[in-house]
């Protein structure tokens, strides 16, 4: 973890705001002999709310460890990468007490995997492709393309598995590239075509609640053609254009309607190349870029959900 990283911001935005803050790891759910969700959790109650501190304090795991009942919190926040559905699963024990639980864990399996927004209507701009497990239908689609070819994994993340083939190599290398994409994720394999814009970068645009919070650039390292800054891109700020605002207007009742309430949006030349919706992230470049408080709007949001919740009524035998 990093002081950048969006699961901090949030930590110290939720400390500054007076909010009691347990850091859950995957590991640590139960379920006791009255059939409750139990949680071991790190308390951060003296830490004060500094992204730097709050890190080292994390890391060396020197915190206090208190368990609690997951019915007795306010909103249950996923911060969780890769895909765990165990932790989905007790999230969704969690879900049924009435607590808020973002992003809603029924919805995850889905929105997480590429195929959803494969599957969207048409109205939802995005690059011309296919999701499949078979090599054959990778071969067809890949005969009318003229240009290059991006095939990646439809369950994964960090561009690991993700695959580049230009030209002629994008028939010689067909066979190869999509091996190695199915066995980075679930075996099924998008098979794109690559948009030329991806030469001026990638932008990730913020998603909070049904509103644009914002974004920036991600330029690709020398030698790379995957836009992530773990492999070596650099953030830069950009401006949203009316092309894209128009995306995601498109892409905002889907969204809506999956219950997410925080997701990462990628674009390259006005279309949506992923959504991120497991473990989105964002918040420090978009806020040092802007000027504007993301870590704040993110606690006001969640302030409302956990107002909101309800307990999931179970109807009478």
């Amino acid at each position: 973890m990093q002081p950048t990283h969006t699961t901090i911001h949030l930590i110290a935005a939720a400390r500054e705001a007076g909010w009691t803050v347990r850091v859950v790891e995957p590991t640590d759910f139960d379920i006791d002999e009255r059939g409750r969700v139990q949680l071991r959790a790190f308390g951060l109650d003296q830490v004060p709310p500094d992204r730097d501190v709050i890190v080292s304090r994390l890391r060396a795991r020197d915190l206090e460890r208190r368990r609690l009942e997951a019915a007795a919190l306010d909103v249950l926040v996923l911060r969780v990468n890769p895909l765990d559905t165990a932790v989905l699963a007790m999230a969704q024990l969690v879900a049924a007490t009435g607590v808020a639980v973002v992003n809603d864990p029924a919805a995850l399996v889905r929105t997480t995997h590429k195929s959803w927004l494969a599957a969207l209507p048409p109205d939802v701009p995005r690059p011309l492709g296919i999701v499949t497990r078979s090599r054959a239908a990778a071969e067809r689609f890949a005969s009318g393309v003229s240009g290059g070819l991006v095939l990646k994994p439809a369950r994964s993340c960090g561009g690991r598995g993700v695959q580049l083939l230009r030209g002629r190599a994008a028939r010689r290398g067909l066979e190869g590239a999509f091996a190695a994409a199915g066995e980075a994720g679930d075996g099924y394999v998008v098979v794109q075509v690559y948009l030329p814009e991806a030469s001026l970068g990638e932008k990730r645009l913020l998603w909070l609640d049904g509103e644009l919070v914002g974004g920036y650039l991600r330029r690709r390292a020398p030698g790379e053609f995957r836009h992530n800054l773990k492999h070596g891109a650099e953030p830069a700020p950009c401006e949203v254009t009316r092309a894209e605002h128009a995306a995601v207007a498109a892409l905002t009742p889907h969204l809506l309607r999956e219950r997410i309430w925080l997701a990462g949006i990628d674009m390259i030349g006005g279309r949506i190349v992923e959504v991120n919706v497991l473990n989105p992230g964002g918040a420090h470049f978009t806020s040092a870029f802007s000027g504007r408080d993301v870590g704040t709007r993110l606690v006001e949001s969640l302030a409302r959900r956990a107002h909101a919740a309800t307990p999931i009524e179970v109807p009478a035998k």
